[in-house]
């Protein structure tokens, strides 16, 4: 097929389909507390047997479908995707599909070293981005529920740039009283670096991290507080439906986002839709179910028998007028604490 769409998608709200998430495991090496507790995912916890994950043909095949409707920014997620030993497989079946134009991947870096980074950058990944929620370690530990070091992070960050993943973006979940502490501190490391640090709101996601409101630190105050010490400007936005609002260093020391979705939500001109590890796709991030692609995958007669596959994901983006954040924040409906009778997907099983 060309780089060109068969036909561009657009949802009840006019937004086209343009970007897709797709994660590839729900298992993670950690037990960070806003994603995956340790008390609620602890050594028992079933996760999806092997046979019911997408494998690379079967995801490259659901991805050419949604690069068929205009998605041209594929970003892998997990859980925590190095935990996939077929990673690399992934990548170069992705890598081989016409019409992908950025295909990147989120990690939290602890089992990346120099021999993985550079064979996910020789498979064909364009972009990196590393969590990262405090440098210091003790906060780090608790936060990450294994009492894994941040030397660890630190060290997956060295390989991804001696990989020539230039620049990588770096994660932080800002939770207050956990590591809002760190905000500055991990500004000032990056600062004067090529890499971008996105600093993120605290989310209600799922509904087994405890969210609470009080504990949402807003981005205003993440800039003014950095901003305070390395004055900052406003920078406009890359493109429609990018996430983080821009700021760069008026110094010249290099760029940070913030993502907003909790006191600033941008829904309305959110062109992302997620497919699971095992097959389903979602059209938000808060959604409560997924759409079964598996089946029609593997039940299709060969590779090329994409017509069923492709006319599912144009229904249901057709039909989809999710805009959870927005709603939430027009409607005052926090749920604080979290509602445990709902349903929505947690984190760890859509991706982030």
């Amino acid at each position: 097929m060309t780089s060109e769409p068969r036909t561009l998608v657009f949802d009840r709200l006019t937004r086209p389909l343009r970007e897709l998430r797709v994660s590839v495991t729900d298992r993670c090496n950690l037990r960070c507390a806003y994603c995956m507790p340790k008390a609620l995912f602890g050594a028992d916890h079933a996760f999806m047997p092997r046979a019911e994950l997408l494998s690379p043909p079967e995801i490259a095949r659901a991805v050419r479908a949604f690069v068929e409707f205009g998605v041209r920014k594929v970003r892998i997620t997990g859980g925590e995707p190095l935990a996939r030993g077929d990673l690399v497989e992934i990548i170069g079946a992705l890598r081989g599909i016409a019409g992908i134009e950025d295909l990147a991947m989120i990690s939290n870096g602890i089992g990346l070293d120099a021999a993985k980074a550079t064979a996910l950058r020789d498979a064909g990944l364009d972009r990196l981005t590393i969590s990262l929620d405090a440098l210091d370690d003790a906060r780090f530990r608790r936060i990450n529920g294994m009492n894994v070091p941040v030397a660890r992070v630190l060290s997956g960050i060295e390989a991804g740039e001696a990989a020539g993943f230039t620049p990588l973006k770096i994660n932080v979940v800002v939770r207050r009283g956990w590591n809002d502490a760190d905000v500055l501190p991990i500004a000032r490391r990056f600062h004067g670096s090529p890499h971008i640090v996105r600093f993120i709101e605290y989310m209600d996601v799922g509904t087994r991290n405890g969210w609470r409101l009080d504990e949402v630190v807003p981005a205003r105050e993440i800039v003014a507080r950095i901003d305070a010490e390395l004055p900052l400007e406003p920078v406009a936005r890359n493109r429609a439906g990018e996430v983080a609002k821009r700021w760069r260093y008026r110094d010249g020391g290099g760029e940070i986002g913030v993502i907003t979705s909790v006191t600033q939500p941008f829904c309305g001109d959110c062109n992302r839709a997620r497919l699971s590890a095992d097959g389903r796709m979602y059209n938000c991030l808060f959604a409560e179910s997924g759409l079964d692609l598996r089946d029609p995958l593997r039940g299709a007669a060969h590779e090329g028998d994409q017509d069923d596959l492709a006319r599912l994901i144009r229904d249901r983006w057709q039909a989809r007028d999710d805009a959870y954040s927005e709603h939430r924040a027009e409607h005052g409906k926090f749920r604080n604490p979290p509602d445990e009778s709902a349903k929505r997907i947690e984190m760890s099983y859509i991706g982030g």
